[in-house]
């Protein structure tokens, strides 16, 4: 049995397969936005959604929602020059979540001898191959 690839799950379903579209065009729509914008300006909004021609954009505050507003005229005339089927950009304001703006950095886990043990036996029991050898040299690295 061959393993299947994420794009297979996707394209099963015509329900995941719109999905899946419409993601990849919002992709491609915010590298278009982040190659037209200035830098600062490309980091504190995304493009949230594109739908009949209307592109939305979330600005993280309301400064940088005034400078979109202030640049969407040449936003719109750069999109259509591009080949986006655009009549509309609507801004709005969506802060990033509190939390996620003052969580504190992560630290590294430790593993504890118990789970040294474990993975070894684990990289024992394996075949030959890339996973043994990868979690070979993890072990190694632990110690």
């Amino acid at each position: 049995m061959q393993a299947r690839t994420l794009d297979d799950f996707l394209n099963a379903d015509e329900a995941m397969a719109r999905l899946a579209a419409h993601a990849g065009r919002l992709l491609n729509l915010q590298r278009l936005f982040e190659e037209m914008v200035p830098a600062t300006l490309a980091r504190t909004c995304r493009i949230a959604n594109f739908k009949s021609g209307v592109i939305f954009i979330h600005a993280e505050n309301g400064a940088v929602a005034a400078k979109l507003r202030q640049i969407t005229p040449s936003l719109n005339d750069e999109l259509r020059t591009r080949g986006v089927q655009v009549t509309e950009i609507r801004i709005k304001v969506q802060p990033l979540d509190i939390a996620v703006q003052h969580k504190s950095p992560v630290q590294a886990a430790v593993l504890g001898d118990a789970g040294r043990a474990s993975i070894a036996r684990l990289t024992d029991s394996l075949p030959d191959g890339p996973l043994r050898e990868s979690l070979g040299r993890f072990i190694a690295k632990g110690k």
